[in-house]
Formats: C-alpha cells, sequence, structure tokens
C-alpha cells in the first residue's frame, strides 16, 4: 500500500469539503480510517498513514469513517457521514455494532449453491436500503452450478429494479463483471454470511491475496469463514474495497425504511388496504392478503417480511430501553459528583 493518498482517491468528496472551515481547511488534515483495532487505528491522509490511538474522547468511529486531524495527526474531530452501515449486535448483547460507513455501493455477496438462501438475501437488502446505499447482488460459484440463470432469475424478482451479477471469483474476466461500481473513489463494501466466497472474489478484484480462502466443507457445501477484520484497500481500478467479516448472525433493529424498500411491492399494497392501521393477517379489505390469495405475492415472502419487521421491533425496543437506561445512569452520577463536589467547598 502507498505511503502517501490523494483524497479523492481515498473517497473524498464535496460532502466533506463543505465540513471545513477555512481555517480548519489550511491548518488540518483529514484523514480516512483503513484499519480498527481495539485500541489504535490505521488512518490514511496525504501524508502518509497514521497509527491514532482510540481515546475516551472519540465518538464510536468505523472503517470508513473520515476524521479531522491536526498537523501533527492528533484526532480533532469526526467528520459527518453519507452513508452508515450497523446492526444490533450478535448474540445477547444489547448494543448497536457500527460496520461500515461512507459507502458508495454494498456487493451483497452469496453462492449458487446449498447455501442461496432468499430470505437471507432480503435481510441484506433491507441493511443496505437502510443505509441509503445502492445494493449489488453477486451471486459467486457461478462456474460450479447448472442453476445461474434460475438463481438470477430468483433474485431479480425481488426487485426489478435490483442489479444482479453472476460470476466466477476465481477468474478476472469473470469478476470484471463488477468493474461499473469500482471506479476513482468509489467505496463498495463486501456483505455476506460466512463461507460465501467474499475473500476469494475479494483477492481477485485486489490481483493479490490479501484475504486468506479456505475450501469447501464436504458436509454442508460451505466455504470456512476466513475474514477476522474489517479493513479498506485501495483497488488497482481506483476504487477503494471494504471487506467485512462473514456474519453468522445479522441482527436487525430501526430498519423501518430498509423494510419499505426491500419489501417495496408489499409496502405499496399495504396503501390499498381497507384501514390504515391493518395488520395484514386477518382484516376485510387487505390488499396483501388478497395478493397472497392470488400468488401475486408468494408466501415465503410474505413470512420473511413479517419476521424481519417482528425482528427489528423487538431489537429496537430493546436497544431504546437501554439508551433510556443508560441516560438515567449517567444523569445520576453526574449529580453524585456534583453533590460531591459541593460539600468539599
Amino acid at each position: 500500500m502507498a505511503s502517501e493518498f490523494k483524497r479523492e482517491a481515498l473517497g473524498w468528496r464535496p460532502h466533506f469539503q463543505q465540513q471545513l472551515s477555512l481555517e480548519e481547511y489550511e491548518q488540518c488534515r483529514p484523514g480516512r480510517i483503513l484499519q480498527q483495532h481495539k485500541s489504535q487505528l490505521q488512518v490514511a491522509t496525504e501524508a502518509g498513514l497514521i497509527d491514532l490511538p482510540v481515546s475516551s474522547t472519540m465518538p464510536a468511529v468505523v472503517v470508513g469513517d473520515w476524521l479531522l486531524l491536526d498537523n501533527e495527526g492528533h484526532y480533532l474531530r469526526l467528520l459527518d457521514r453519507f452513508s452508515l452501515f450497523s446492526r444490533k449486535a450478535a448474540g445477547s448483547k444489547v448494543q448497536k455494532q457500527l460496520i461500515a460507513a461512507n459507502v458508495d455501493t454494498a456487493f451483497v455477496v452469496t453462492s449458487i449453491n446449498q447455501d442461496f438462501n432468499l430470505s437471507r438475501i432480503e435481510r441484506y437488502l433491507t441493511l443496505v436500503h437502510e443505509a441509503g446505499v445502492e445494493p449489488v447482488v453477486v451471486l459467486t460459484k457461478a462456474d460450479l452450478s447448472d442453476d445461474v440463470e434460475s438463481c438470477t432469475k430468483a433474485v431479480q424478482s425481488l426487485d426489478p429494479t435490483l442489479m444482479v451479477e453472476a460470476v466466477n471469483a476465481l477468474a478476472m474476466d469473470s469478476v470484471v463483471r463488477l468493474a461499473p461500481w469500482c471506479g476513482e473513489g468509489k467505496t463498495v463494501l463486501f456483505l455476506g454470511s460466512s463461507g460465501v466466497g467474499k475473500s476469494t472474489l475479494v483477492n481477485t478484484l485486489m490481483g493479490e491475496t490479501i484475504q486468506v480462502t479456505s475450501g469447501i466443507r464436504e458436509d454442508d457445501n460451505k466455504g470456512r469463514h476466513t475474514t477476522t477484520g474489517r479493513s479498506l484497500h485501495p483497488l488497482p481500478s481506483g476504487g477503494l474495497l471494504l471487506d467485512t467479516p462473514g456474519m453468522r448472525e445479522l441482527q436487525l433493529a430501526g430498519v423501518e425504511d430498509g423494510i419499505e424498500r426491500a419489501f417495496a411491492d408489499i409496502s405499496e399494497l399495504a396503501q390499498s388496504c381497507r384501514f390504515t392501521d391493518c395488520s395484514h393477517i386477518s382484516e376485510p379489505g387487505c390488499a396483501i392478503l388478497a395478493a397472497l390469495e392470488s400468488g401475486e405475492i408468494d408466501d415465503r415472502r410474505m413470512e420473511n417480511y413479517r419476521k424481519i419487521m417482528r425482528e427489528q421491533q423487538i431489537n429496537s425496543a430493546t436497544l431504546a430501553e437501554k439508551r433510556s437506561r443508560d441516560k438515567a445512569l449517567g444523569k445520576f452520577y453526574r449529580t453524585v459528583l456534583s453533590e460531591s463536589r459541593r460539600r468539599k467547598l
């Protein structure tokens, strides 16, 4: 990786430029987070790479973020993002986990084998749409499948405007189909479950091995999970590739807009229901139930829509409750500290 970078090559754009005062423009320098570790960030600036310690004064940051630094490389502030990916942390943790920031296009990667799953693709599309980013579904292992056309049509049926590309992740002449989204200064995020061939695809696009890959497990036809951290890499094409670990669990929260866009056909039909608060279960005059009856919407898609709606409502309420508790606890600590100081006077 080069020791110096041009801002435009790192994804700099007017959105960030407009956030700087004249004094900041002349005396400070912006940098983009390439890698994130527990206590340190690797930040790329026009002057080169900087290892920036994580401090308690920083807000929550993630790979892809732009930071404003002073001339000595010290953190000043976080620049406003134009897109942000987040999810509820996996497992029982009650907190939001940031995934990536300032992304132009998200490649939703899945393989054409036993792992192919339309409901999972819909979950990723919900996440991508909530971030306000263009999704492209990339079907890998096309060279090993006889179902390429049927799988492509099945994904396309989710949304006629959705871009779908089937590739052999090992062959550059196949992967070149993704070039339109990898132009100068454009950031592409790779999303997908563990073992769908993301690392192989990343290595082919990069023209070098930056991610270790593993073979297919014979028992379930899935690849082994190999990527362990998020990182941003300049592509030979001039774009920037943001790789993420495969997600074994994708917990959605606060994705109302994403659901509405990922399930636009259902959302549009809901506008025609007789009752504005229709639950689409048994009410008379329900346009969605009529569409299910006629076959306009299939049962699988409707069931997944209901499942994601329930999940995001529960997770959003849980996160809101935690924020409320944290806010109350912070207020209590400040009150105790203030009282302690008052008594010392």
